[in-house]
């Protein structure tokens, strides 16, 4: 029987291990030394926060595994033996395979900076950095004062999350407004504001210098570059970005650069052996005007869909369709469909409207000379995805668009309350233009 080992149980992981079951009588083995069972990354946030407990974060009961005959094996793979089809494990056990997924996953970025490491200091990607923190900051009595480094989605998260127990948030984002290299310039900063509307002490245009330690080797203060001002404090989060987790095949012959290196198939170099999630990079660039590598949760679960159909005799390209994303800053919500660049690209316009309660926003990007809809961010508003998705595929132009947002309301208030001030806003920009 086809041995079909897969290397970590994140979203990628587990989707395609159960896809492949679902469409043959394969063994499957699942490695990971994280958690001995799938858990939503995205909800860690809401166990520290008390809106959830660890096990509501588990989609499928822990017989379920068994019952679908998916092996779960504990472990840490060391390297991977490519002429034997072999993984080497932590316990110096091996494992032996017929096809290979490596779905590792990411792990947070330090940049070599002095204390990086000193007890106190940590991320928040897996469970075991929601144990850290709960450890590090459990109240505002044990962590006086928290420094995230970073401005992106992971340090608006552990800002918020922190911001929950009542413990002062420093946060050094090294952009001059936050996440602009992704939002354009209205509603970055909107969401300056919104941050420190919440009492978090923003420092825009700051980066880290040093972390220092107390006598006990664990953080007590840190440096700020440009002024060399120092910050007391009993945690640092270090949130600036992801990259692949593929230290353990740097040495080996499957290619790499930031990530595992594959083409449209999810194919490594090495015969029988894929990558995906957020550890895999698309060896000719991003599909169409997507970045090669991907670290995001509905792209991993793509991807093991996909490649499941290939495993099971189905050879089929990922295709991942047009982008999306959501998040959340604070308690603004936020998506995003199509293409919204922080500036408008060569024959692109912006459309932005503002809300005067400074918390709920549009920015619709077109084509200046044809008025094709591109994209469109929305901040407090929710819509709806498949709406969206079909006028991008239509190429609805931005007037269809601004004039139909009621049909791609999720929220029947949105259109109430909103709706009628966009048209309006909209139809004053064509007149002054």
């Amino acid at each position: 029987m086809e041995h079909i080992v897969i290397i970590g149980n994140g979203i990628s992981g587990v989707t395609v291990a159960r896809h492949i079951r679902k469409l043959s009588d394969k063994k499957i083995t699942i490695v990971s030394s994280e958690t001995d069972y799938f858990f939503s990354r995205t909800a860690l946030m809401y166990i520290y926060m008390g809106h959830m407990k660890f096990e509501h974060t588990q989609p499928y009961e822990n017989w379920f595994w068994k019952k679908n005959r998916i092996e779960l094996l504990n472990a840490y793979v060391k390297n991977i033996d490519i002429d034997d089809k072999t993984l080497i494990l932590d316990n110096d056990t091996n494992l032996n395979y017929d096809k290979l997924i490596i779905a590792t996953g990411s792990k947070p970025n330090k940049f070599g900076w002095p204390g990086q490491d000193l007890y106190g200091v940590q991320g928040l990607y897996s469970k075991q950095d929601l144990d850290t923190l709960e450890q590090n900051a459990p109240n505002n009595k044990v962590c006086n004062r928290a420094v995230i480094v970073g401005g992106g989605l992971i340090g608006i998260e552990l800002a918020e999350m922190l911001n929950s127990r009542s413990i002062p948030v420093t946060f050094l984002v090294r952009e001059s407004s936050f996440w602009n290299s992704v939002l354009p310039e209205g509603e970055s900063a909107m969401i300056n504001r919104h941050i420190k509307n919440h009492h978090i002490d923003l420092r825009l245009g700051a980066n880290l210098k040093e972390i220092k330690a107390d006598v006990n080797g664990r953080v007590k203060s840190i440096v700020i570059a440009e002024t060399d001002e120092e910050i007391e404090c009993n945690v640092v989060g270090l949130t600036a970005g992801v990259s692949p987790n593929i230290d353990f095949i740097k040495n080996s012959e499957i290619e790499t650069n930031r990530g595992v290196l594959v083409n449209r198939y999810l194919e490594t170099n090495i015969k029988d052996i894929y990558a995906i999630g957020d550890c895999a990079e698309q060896r000719d660039g991003g599909i169409g005007q997507r970045r090669p590598i991907e670290a995001v949760w509905y792209t991993g679960r793509m991807m093991g869909e996909t490649l499941a159909q290939t495993i099971c005799g189905n050879k089929l390209e990922y295709k991942p369709g047009h982008w999306f994303n959501s998040a959340k800053f604070l308690d603004i919500e936020y998506q995003t469909y199509g293409w919204v660049f922080s500036k408008p690209r060569e024959n692109e316009t912006h459309f932005h409207w503002k809300h005067k309660n400074d918390t709920n926003c549009i920015t619709v990007c077109y084509e200046t000379t044809t008025n094709k809809f591109l994209g469109i961010n929305t901040f407090g508003i929710r819509m709806r995805h498949d709406v969206f998705d079909r006028w991008l595929t239509e190429e609805r132009d931005v007037d269809y668009v601004i004039n139909n947002l009621q049909e791609a309301n999720f929220d029947p208030e949105f259109y109430k309350r909103f709706e009628k001030d966009i048209l309006l806003t909209y139809n004053n920009n064509l007149q002054t233009t």
